[in-house]
C-alpha cells in the first residue's frame, strides 16, 4: 500500500484544489483553512468538517500548524486581477506571508501556490524569490514557475493562472501540457463547451435553489445542493431577451443594434469585447468569474444560437450547474450558501481536472522522496543494532 501524501489546503476556498489532488490519490488531507463561511462549508460536506479550520488564517497559532508533505493554496488575488484596484497596500497581495509562515512550520517537502497570471508582475512575487534566497524565510526552497492554461489539461475554459512549486527536495518543472488545440501527438484534443454542458437541459428547471439547510460549525447555512439543483434559470426583462438574440456564438456587444445599447456602451466603442458574449459550441469557454450569471459581465451567454431559426436559440446565461460544469466539478460535488455565494465558489475555485494534472506532476517526486527518507530510516536503525 502507497504511503499517503498529507496535504494542506491554505485559502481553500470550497475545494477545488482539494478535489483535484484527491482524484489523484495518494493525497491525504490533513488541514484546510478557509474564512469565508459559505465556502468552508462547502469544503466540509464534500471532504469532511474535522480538519476544516474556520478562521482567519492569522489566528491560528503556529504551535497548531502540522507538519505535512505538502502545502497548497491560493492567497487571494482580486488586487492583482485586471479587474482589481491592483493596490500594492491592498491587505488581500499580503495574506501570501501567512502561507509562508505556514511553510514555515509545516515544512512541506513542496508546496504549490496559485494565483492570477499577472501575480509573476507583482512586487509580492518579487519578495517571494528574495524569500527563497540565501538568507531568507524560505531558503533551502528552489522555485520553479510559469503560466499554465487550464484547457492544456483538460478543462473546457480559457483560464490562464500562475502557478509555482517550491521544492526542498530537487527542481520541479512545470507540468507538460495533456491536451492541445489539434491533438498534437501525445496529446488530447482541447475539451470544448459542447464536452461540456451540452447534455444538460436548455430549459432550467427552477430560478431558486430548493429549501435546505445544514448545520456547520455551529452556523446554519443554506445547503448542501447537488450541482443538478444548481440548474437556475433567472427572469430577465424584455429588452435583455431582445439583446441576447441579437448576439451569435463569439459575439457580443458590438452586434448589438444601437437603440439596444444602454448609455455606457454608446459612449465607449472599444474595450471589453467579451461582454454580453455568446460561447461557441465548439471551443473552450472564456475564463468562468463569479458572476458569469450576469451576461453583460462576460462572454456568458448559452452557446445555443441557430442563424436562420430563431425558435431553435437558447437565450440565457449559463446556469450555475453549467458553469461548474466548465470548471469540472463532478455533479456530485455538493454546495452550501447562496446563488450569489456559490457562484463565487464556483468563479474563485481552482479547476479540480488542472489541480490533478499538477498533483500527478508532483507524485513521483514526492513518492520518492518518501522512499529515500524510509530507506535512509531504516538504514539507520540497522546501523544503530550494529
Amino acid at each position: 500500500m502507497t504511503q499517503s501524501i498529507t496535504v494542506i489546503d491554505l485559502f481553500s476556498g470550497c475545494g477545488g484544489m482539494t478535489q483535484g489532488f484527491k482524484d489523484a490519490f495518494d493525497y491525504e488531507p490533513l488541514m484546510a483553512v478557509e474564512w469565508d463561511l459559505s465556502a468552508a462549508a462547502t469544503y466540509s460536506a464534500n471532504f469532511g468538517e474535522s480538519h476544516m479550520q474556520w478562521v482567519d488564517i492569522s489566528k491560528i497559532e503556529d504551535a497548531r500548524i502540522p507538519k505535512a508533505d505538502m502545502i497548497i493554496g491560493g492567497p487571494p488575488c482580486q488586487g492583482f486581477s485586471n479587474l482589481g484596484s491592483r493596490d500594492a497596500n491592498d491587505p488581500r497581495n499580503r495574506l501570501w506571508r501567512e502561507y509562508i509562515r505556514f511553510v514555515q512550520h509545516a515544512e512541506p517537502k513542496v508546496f504549490v501556490i496559485e494565483n492570477v497570471d499577472r501575480f509573476l508582475a507583482s512586487s509580492e512575487f518579487q519578495m517571494l524569490l528574495q524569500a527563497t534566497g540565501p538568507g531568507g524565510l524560505l531558503a533551502g526552497y528552489e522555485l520553479t514557475y510559469g503560466l499554465l492554461l487550464a484547457t492544456d489539461y483538460g478543462a473546457p475554459q480559457r483560464r490562464r493562472r500562475t502557478i509555482i512549486f517550491g521544492s526542498r527536495i530537487g527542481r520541479i518543472p512545470m507540468p507538460a501540457a495533456t491536451h492541445s488545440p489539434t491533438d498534437l501527438l501525445g496529446t488530447e484534443q482541447w475539451r470544448t463547451v459542447r464536452d461540456a454542458i451540452s447534455d444538460l437541459p436548455r430549459i432550467p428547471h427552477a430560478t431558486d435553489l430548493p429549501p435546505g439547510s445544514t448545520q456547520i460549525f455551529g452556523t446554519t447555512v443554506p445547503g448542501s445542493f447537488r450541482s443538478s439543483e444548481l440548474h437556475l434559470g433567472r427572469t430577465p426583462t424584455a429588452m435583455s431577451l431582445e439583446r441576447y438574440d441579437h448576439v451569435p456564438p463569439g459575439g457580443g456587444r458590438f452586434d448589438l443594434p444601437e437603440r439596444l445599447l444602454p448609455r455606457c456602451w454608446r459612449e465607449k466603442k472599444r474595450g471589453t469585447t467579451d461582454v454580453m458574449g455568446r460561447m461557441r459550441w465548439d471551443r473552450p469557454s472564456l475564463t468562468i468569474r463569479t458572476e458569469f450569471f450576469k451576461p453583460e459581465k462576460g462572454q456568458y451567454l448559452h452557446p445555443q444560437w441557430d442563424t436562420h431559426d430563431p425558435a431553435n436559440r437558447v437565450n440565457r446565461p449559463i446556469t450555475h450547474w453549467e458553469a461548474a460544469r466548465l470548471q469540472t466539478f463532478p455533479d456530485e460535488f455538493l454546495w452550501c450558501g447562496s446563488k450569489i455565494e456559490i457562484a463565487k465558489q464556483i468563479g474563485n475555485a481552482v479547476p479540480p481536472v488542472l489541480a490533478t494534472a499538477i498533483a500527478n506532476h508532483l507524485k513521483p517526486y514526492l513518492l520518492q522522496s518518501t522512499a529515500s527518507d524510509l530507506s535512509d530510516s531504516a538504514n539507520s536503525r540497522f546501523n544503530s543494532t550494529t
